[in-house]
């Protein structure tokens, strides 16, 4: 009898723990795992875990491994025992690395060693600042040195104002050893000051030690080059974009083969955004998004046969797979994620197609939630097209009941909309906070096809619109749905929908959020760092009023011109060292939404870019955020 009561409290107690769901400060004590690599014998994994802190406003981080086969994981102390053999090269002669060096003149006491006290910048080009820092005449260079303490460094691009990693977001993948270690490849965009600001031309160059010599190893290809690797047998392996100005263009997969450049993607309606040879050789694993998800996929590698290149998809479903870590026998290691789960690392045994898990860094808190459900839904547009729509319903939804429901609007404007997990807008969150959440794969999108995603460019006020209004029309259908509870949310290229849409939803919405989004086309134009993404997106600058299309996005596309028609509470939120979506963007906005008796709030970060990074002040986020949606809606 004492074993059956003990027995029934048990799960009465597991019951009740798994009714608690996810908070701000729960989402902010969740470990973030990186990987780092596979031992050399294929055994082990090495990751980091880094850990934020409110309190202390900073994260930790701890090091370990996990075997592969048992799971077992050992915290290491010693940093030294996991550094990345990649940096070491193949003979084991030299170590590459890179730093920042001074190069140009920019600052007053540059100029003028007596004024030292002088805090002046003079620039005589574009690029004088880049997503959250100004130029400051320092560039990230390339070095190597030999393996062994107190050997001096040699800078491959000594003297060059470039960069090698790419600022903002380039690491130790922007450079490789050549399988003899006789040389080094690199990521470079050898432009400078208004060039660079102009283009996406980065090339991979090859650096010879001997000689010291350097040559272009993707000259004549215009758009991005990035993630130079080489085949088990010695071919550079790249990623490609053709077009010059064009950030999101098709990514293709290009080897380097018996002087010719083979593109074993050419023929495939995708775009790569990661990838990793296979042991022998034969083929190529890569990551690329597909129908609202990211996915492994293969493609053989044919050499001189007459073999056909075939793309097959290996994974399939509900669920992102990030990093692509390596092999281990039959083992393909990833990281993966889904709209309820923070990354892991994960196992795919590629011949039985069976997942295991790895890392379990996250497992137990997750295990106490009760976690919000997503589904699938496909919603015809307004030119007879299916979308796909994600909804995600909050925890132990009851379909009886009426839920404020939020349209979610993406940014980027071409990034995908899959099952990623945010650490800032955090579907399950917003789930549990007892909103239906309603995220269209709309028009502009990654993995519905080549043609799909390029539909936004020139026309972001256009089609895109009719793709978020049909989303939200569509599911409010739903008897779940209160229809007279209506939020529209997001951020970037979602700030610039919500601001769109403030001017012609026809009183759908009841209220709005705003972060870092684009306000006014033209001032964008004007103070954004990156001009090539304008330059492509909006077809050219204000100026050129003979260019239609130009003309559209500064006229028809702006959201200042319906600022007439706003009537709906807004809360606008910025970053004060976004130099992507500078701050007169949420100036402008705030201030039009004031002066027209609008009921609004100005969120700002002086320390933030384009994201929110510091635990305390996403914590101010999160809080803001519901604060305004319970006042609000």
């Amino acid at each position: 009898m004492r074993k059956t009561i003990l027995l029934m409290l048990t799960m009465m107690s597991l019951t009740a723990s798994a009714q608690n769901v996810m908070t701000p400060e729960l989402l902010w004590k969740l470990g973030r795992i990186t990987p780092l690599g596979i031992s050399k014998d294929g055994k082990n994994i090495a990751y980091k875990v880094s850990t934020p802190s409110v309190e202390e406003n900073k994260s930790s981080s701890k090091y370990y491994t996990v075997a592969i086969s048992s799971g077992t994981v050992v915290e290491i102390k010693d940093t030294k025992e996991i550094l990345v053999d990649k940096n070491i090269s193949p003979d084991g002669k030299y170590i590459v690395y890179n730093q920042e060096v001074k190069i140009d003149n920019v600052l007053g006491k540059d100029y003028y060693p007596n004024l030292d006290k002088s805090n002046v910048q003079i620039y005589n080009g574009l690029d004088y600042r880049h997503w959250d820092t100004w130029n400051e005449g320092k560039f990230n260079h390339v070095f190597y040195k030999e393996n062994k303490e107190g050997a001096e460094g040699i800078d491959i691009l000594k003297g060059e104002n470039f960069d090698s990693p790419q600022k903002p977001f380039g690491g130790d993948e922007d450079y490789n050893w050549s399988p003899d270690g006789k040389s080094i490849v690199y990521v470079c965009k050898k432009k400078a000051g208004t060039q660079y600001a102009l283009s996406t031309d980065t090339n991979i160059y090859e650096y010879n030690l001997e000689t010291g010599k350097t040559i272009n190893r993707t000259e004549g290809n215009f758009g991005y080059d990035t993630a130079p690797q080489f085949s088990p047998s010695g071919d550079l392996t790249w990623l490609q974009m053709k077009r010059d100005g064009y950030e999101a263009d098709k990514n293709d997969l290009i080897v380097s083969f018996k002087g010719m450049k083979m593109n074993l993607t050419a023929n495939w309606d995708g775009t790569v955004t990661s990838f990793k040879w296979s042991n022998d050789g034969k083929k190529i694993y890569f990551i690329a998004p597909i129908d609202g998800t990211l996915q492994l996929f293969e493609v053989n590698f044919p050499g001189l046969t007459k073999i056909a290149i075939i793309v097959k998809q290996i994974t399939k479903g509900d669920f992102d797979v990030h990093d692509l870590v390596g092999f281990s026998g039959d083992e393909v290691i990833v990281t993966r994620t889904d709209m309820n789960h923070a990354a892991e690392i994960f196992s795919y045994n590629l011949k039985k197609k069976t997942w295991k898990q790895l890392s379990n860094v996250n497992t137990e808190t997750y295990s106490t939630l009760a976690l919000s459900k997503t589904e699938r839904r496909y919603v015809t547009t307004t030119d007879g097209k299916k979308m796909l729509v994600w909804v995600i319903l909050p925890p132990n939804f009851d379909a009886t009941k009426k839920y404020p429901t939020l349209l979610f609007c993406q940014g980027g404007p071409q990034s995908p909309l899959t099952q990623s997990y945010s650490f800032r807008w955090n579907f399950q969150l917003m789930a549990a906070n007892g909103y239906v959440v309603v995220a269209p794969n709309r028009r502009g999108m990654q993995g519905h096809g080549v043609n799909w995603n390029e539909q936004i460019s020139k026309d972001w006020g256009g089609q895109v619109m009719d793709d978020y209004l049909s989303a939200i029309d569509d599911v409010a259908k739903e008897s779940y749905v209160d229809k007279a509870r209506l939020g529209c949310v997001g951020a970037s290229y979602g700030g610039y929908s919500v601001f769109y849409l403030a001017g012609i939803h026809n009183n759908r919405f009841k209220t709005f959020i705003a972060h870092d989004g684009v306000f006014n086309t033209q001032s964008m134009f004007g103070t954004t760092e990156e001009v090539f993404f304008n330059n492509w997106d909006f077809g050219g600058p204000y100026w050129e009023k003979d260019n239609a299309a130009a003309q559209k996005a500064y006229t028809k596309f702006n959201p200042i011109n319906n600022v007439q028609n706003w009537n709906t509470p807004i809360l606008i939120i910025q970053g004060g060292i976004d130099f992507r979506v500078p701050i007169g963007q949420g100036q402008e906005a705030f201030q039009a939404a004031q002066i027209r008796g609008i009921k609004s709030r100005f969120l700002y970060f002086p320390e933030e870019n384009h994201w929110v990074l510091k635990p305390q002040n996403a914590q101010v986020w999160q809080k803001e955020f519901y604060k305004w949606l319970k006042e609000t809606l």
